[in-house]
């Protein structure tokens, strides 16, 4: 593939207009190879017919995973230029192999023989998921090829624009204090943030941006409430500015036309497309799933907010009090707060801690390697392996926010593992990027507990990533249902939690103190604070996904914002604010993969808390329990059924109770 060492993704040999014409190349490398296997004139086979498809567009896949995670963690308006070409081809090039009705006759064959033949599980799979992606993409159609052609086109196009927009109101928002009165109950290490963006301004005082690290600090510890509340306000109508960046008619268009495609492939809405091949099957499941968790968490969110309400001597409360207030009433209960914890949690050291956790689970070692290039100079790179010294993979890490760099945290596969055609097993390049506060003049980046949990989590994506063991590339890693992706990640979370965890790497930056055992007490005990109104907000979420996706009367839609209050009143717990409309920005569901499946992140918690219990039954570093997580989950990838996978790590089926226990008391 490519001639480095690992065959790592080679950044320093791709200006930005280079991935064009060889994304191209590789396009025609591809198609020309689907039609030598369309016109193969013996009958089909698994050998002729499936398998060099399985392997057919490795270097494409390559490309285009290092040209977009560039575009998302290292963009320029370059960059930008060449997606909006790129990704119209792609999409194009999807259709071209997908709409192959001669392709598809071939595997068609395969799959109602499929039984009949000598196939492994994971051969049976690949056939199934083929044949399943050629129907979802309407092969089996005739006249509305062209439509679907042209929606796939449009859809790009759309979400291109939207990501850009978004990134654009990120980098447009700033609010500029001269007055140390205005900034009062900031810690140092936000203080010194605003500082650092006044002076790329070439202003004085202290400049205030929409990046995370910086928002969440003032959200949490600002005492002036009119700084907290423009902030909060500016976040959340990003995308629903009256400007150029406005994603309100783009966020209507990318719902009608997903309805549209839904429709013509013969489904009621797009939710009911999407979850057909998910563990949650159906939109009316998810439904079911986000009210019984709703009437759960609703009646302790209003009781939680009515304590603060109390406890802030508010009459008005609003949103933006809700995390300065709830951080209060945090630390006078449990007497531990962020700046506390801080100073134990050197974003070094949580690395190397987060590392030690994965060499006890699974035996892994970490050792920077600077054989492998960068795609930018704050990235490091490891080189992972087992237990025995063999090679597993390459790991890049992203930790700072920059000009060029959307917000969140993510995890991104450059390159999948597989077994080639020779036999070898090709290991895979994970990449996990974050937005957590840079290091100062006088102190190394030091996280909050949060941002702990968030490296933790995307470090359990990686785990699947990196761990996978199956032979096709399409099977490989994190390549499962949406509703069970989350479980490696969120699972991973829960050891931020154990004593014998923080033991591993809290220690105070300047002293080497460890992390005091009662405040180890009290972060545990602190753990589901305000879960009932944290929980109220992510089914927020969940249920305002399914309302774009199941509505029946777009085409009738007047206001995104009316649109948006009317399908999430069922959770509204403060007064309406005019302004807020969250939709232009819900990046999760309208220009990354989550589209009628942000429910999975609270799927996900049911299999993570009862997956955890069997971690705590016998011990959270217990040999045989990590190993069978390890073979029957991350190894697996969606070589099985996820359900099936799941069932053999845990002997049993899924149930809400160990989630119920933790996040309720019950």
């Amino acid at each position: 593939m490519f001639h480095t060492p690992y065959e790592a993704a080679p950044f320093s040999q791709f200006t930005a207009f280079d991935y064009l014409p060889a994304i191209q190349t590789a396009i025609n490398d591809s198609l020309a190879e689907i039609q030598k296997i369309s016109k193969n004139y013996k009958p089909a086979t698994f050998e002729n017919t499936i398998l060099p498809l399985a392997y057919n567009d490795l270097r494409l896949e390559r490309l285009t995973s290092m040209f977009f995670n560039l575009n998302s963690a290292a963009t320029t308006p370059e960059l930008q230029a060449q997606a909006q070409l790129i990704s119209p081809l792609l999409s194009e090039y999807t259709n071209d192999v997908r709409l192959n009705a001669v392709l598809f006759k071939r595997i068609k064959a395969i799959y109602r023989k499929r039984e009949k033949l000598s196939l492994t599980a994971e051969q049976c799979t690949l056939v199934e998921k083929m044949y399943h992606n050629f129907m979802r993409n309407g092969v089996h159609l005739r006249q509305r090829k062209i439509r679907l052609r042209e929606i796939d086109r449009d859809l790009a196009a759309l979400k291109l624009k939207f990501s850009e927009n978004l990134l654009a109101e990120n980098q447009l928002f700033f609010i500029h204090i001269t007055n140390p009165i205005e900034v009062t109950g900031l810690p140092n290490y936000a203080l010194q943030m605003a500082t650092a963006e006044a002076a790329k301004r070439k202003l004085e005082g202290w400049v205030f941006t929409l990046e995370f690290p910086l928002y969440t600090a003032v959200m949490k510890y600002a005492d002036n409430r009119e700084l907290r509340r423009k902030l909060f306000i500016a976040y959340h109508k990003r995308g629903a500015n009256d400007n150029e960046y406005n994603n309100e008619e783009i966020v209507w268009q990318i719902s009608l036309l997903r309805r549209e495609r839904a429709r013509l492939l013969g489904y009621e809405n797009y939710a009911t497309f999407v979850l057909e091949d998910r563990m949650a099957e159906s939109p009316q499941q998810v439904n079911d799933f986000l009210q019984s968790l709703l009437e759960q968490a609703l009646p302790l969110a209003k009781q939680e907010l009515k304590t603060l309400r109390i406890f802030s001597k508010i009459d008005d409360f609003q949103q933006w009090d809700f995390p300065y207030y709830a951080e209060k009433l945090k630390q006078e209960e449990y007497q531990i707060d962020d700046q506390q914890l801080k100073p134990y949690l050197a974003l070094d050291k949580a690395v190397q801690g987060m590392f030690a956790v994965a060499n006890k689970l699974y035996g892994l070692h970490f050792a920077l390697t600077d054989e492998v290039e960068k795609y930018h100079q704050e990235v490091q790179t490891y080189k992972v392996t087992d237990a025995e010294g063999n090679y597993v993979a390459l790991l890049y890490t992203d930790f700072f926010p920059r000009a060029g760099k959307r917000n969140g945290a993510w995890m991104t596969t450059f390159k999948d593992q597989y077994i080639d055609l020779q036999g070898n097993d090709s290991r895979p390049h994970i990449s996990i990027v974050c937005n957590f506060t840079r290091p100062t003049a006088t102190e190394p980046s030091l996280l909050t507990f949060n941002e702990l949990t968030t490296l933790f989590h995307e470090f359990g994506h990686a785990l699947h990533g990196m761990l996978s063991k199956v032979t096709y590339p399409s099977l490989s890693g994190t390549n499962v249902a949406r509703d069970f992706v989350e479980l490696p990640s969120q699972l991973m979370e829960n050891w931020c939690y154990e004593e014998e965890t923080l033991r591993l790497f809290a220690t105070h930056y300047q002293t080497g103190a460890p992390l005091l055992i009662e405040w180890v007490q009290k972060i545990k005990e602190a753990s589901a604070f305000m879960e009932g109104i944290l929980s109220v907000r992510q089914l927020n979420f969940g249920f305002l996904d399914m309302a774009w996706h199941t509505y029946p009367h777009l085409e009738r839609l007047e206001s995104v914002h009316l649109f948006e209050q009317e399908a999430t009143k069922v959770t509204q717990l403060y007064p309406p604010i005019d302004v807020m409309c969250i939709s232009p920005a819900f990046s999760h569901i309208f220009s990354g993969g989550y589209a009628a499946g942000y429910y999975s992140y609270k799927w996900s918690e049911v299999l993570d808390a009862d997956a955890f219990e069997a971690f705590k039954e016998v011990g959270i570093f217990n040999a045989e329990v990590a190993t069978r997580f390890r073979k029957e989950v991350l190894e697996k990838g969606s070589s099985e059924k996820e359900s099936l996978l799941y069932k053999r790590f845990r002997g049993q089926d899924p149930t809400p109770d160990a989630l119920i226990r933790r996040a309720f008391g019950e």
